[in-house]
């Protein structure tokens, strides 16, 4: 348990302020009105779409939610400076159901109609979700269908027991999938999301486990001393890079789950763990304290050179990686006794230019959306914890809020 303690030492979170950035050329947004149509208007609905429309990158909202008629192509005066209106409907009865329309906000045109059903309430952020997204597609804008994927997170709940829970992006739709006992780092085990690895140390050893949230079906991977986490998975789910400490040191390994040979690709005598995959799958950025202090390298899986990634500050304890993308979070502050300052930066793992995607704070857990435009993280402040996106062509960042319990890792 020594190594798992070290290990969550790594991904502690820490307290930041929240805040909307914007640093894009307005006039490359289109501009767009909200008209809420439902018998009974609808905050929750409209705050989410607000937040889909902000955080694409490729529009700009009207924050006042406005109230019309869905079947009429009126539109009133004071909007018909924007360059489109959307107007919507949600009515409940058995399930739920969705009707959006997109006009021309110049002359009411319409551009675009579509319904939506479901028939679990509780997953009505997904219709939402789906609705912008295809409005995103029909305007010919660059995909952001990652706004309908699942994410997956581990909860702390009491000493020594979590519970493993799927939530859409915004966190309005959560549901547990695994409880009682420890069970950490959820990953994703396929692009689709119908399965993700855990680690379950509710047996003898630290132990892998693979379910699927339709079926429930759950098979055991493999087991270590010390600890077991699944840090990546491969583009086409047929190996794992580890983090294990059979040796009394933590290091990463390969798992082919095609042989179940494992290959041990660090052999440091210290700490290297949250091994990713980066450029063509044949490398991968990893956390290590080689240097005395925890900061990102890069290294083949097949062979033992090793090369530094990160010159900047002097605890660089978290990594992701997309492509040859790399995210990580860095310490900034040294404070003993209180909270310290962690921002995130972007670089590449061919060596070009960092920049930051934050400034103030501390932000820990970045993650990449499937398609890499986007940079999940979480924020954790004295008001809260709060789940932060920034996009990284708009530099648009979103928060929302989540609750007094602490996340313990997150996968998207």
């Amino acid at each position: 348990m020594r190594y798992l303690l070290f290990l969550l030492l790594f991904i502690n979170l820490f307290a930041v302020d929240a805040k909307l950035k914007i640093e894009t050329d307005v006039e490359q947004r289109s501009r767009i009105a909200l008209v809420d149509g439902s018998t009974v208007p609808n905050d929750k609905i409209f705050k989410i779409l607000l937040s889909d429309l902000k955080v694409s990158g490729h529009f700009l909202a009207d924050t006042t939610q406005y109230e019309g008629d869905i079947t009429s192509n009126f539109i009133e005066p004071a909007l018909k400076n924007k360059e489109y209106v959307l107007k919507y409907a949600l009515s409940q009865s058995t399930g739920i159901k969705l009707i959006i329309r997109l006009l021309k906000a110049s002359d009411g045109r319409q551009v675009f109609k579509k319904s939506y059903a479901i028939s679990t309430t509780r997953k009505m952020p997904f219709l939402v979700h789906k609705a912008i997204s295809d409005i995103n597609n029909v305007l010919k804008y660059p995909d952001i269908s990652w706004i309908n994927r699942y994410v997956v997170f581990s909860r702390y709940t009491s000493p020594r027991h979590s519970e493993i829970l799927l939530a859409d992006y915004t966190f309005n739709y959560q549901k547990v999938i695994i409880k009682g006992g420890l069970n950490l780092f959820p990953k994703w085990a396929d692009k689709k999301q119908k399965s993700f690895y855990y680690t379950s140390y509710n047996d003898l050893l630290p132990t892998l486990y693979k379910i699927n949230i339709y079926s429930g079906a759950k098979k055991k991977i493999a087991s270590s001393e010390g600890m077991m986490v699944c840090s990546d998975v491969s583009k086409n789910g047929s190996k794992l890079l580890l983090t294990m400490a059979p040796n009394g040191q933590a290091d990463i390994y390969e798992l082919n789950l095609t042989t179940n040979a494992k290959t041990r690709v660090t052999k440091f005598n210290g700490i290297d763990v949250n091994g990713k995959y980066v450029d063509d799958e044949s490398r991968m950025v990893f956390v290590s304290n080689r240097l005395g202090y925890a900061n990102i390298f890069k290294k083949s899986i097949h062979s033992s050179a090793v090369s530094q990634v990160v010159y900047h500050g002097r605890n660089n304890n978290a990594v992701d990686a997309h492509g040859n993308k790399i995210v990580y979070s860095s310490r900034e502050s040294k404070n003993a006794f209180g909270s310290n300052t962690f921002n995130l930066y972007l670089t590449s793992s061919r060596g070009s230019g960092t920049r930051p995607l934050t400034t103030t704070g501390a932000n820990q857990f970045p993650r990449f959306s499937s398609d890499g435009s986007v940079v999940l993280f979480i924020k954790h402040s004295g008001s809260g914890s709060s789940i932060g996106y920034t996009n990284l062509t708009s530099q648009q960042s979103l928060l929302f809020p989540l609750g007094g319990r602490k996340i313990q890792s997150i996968d998207w």
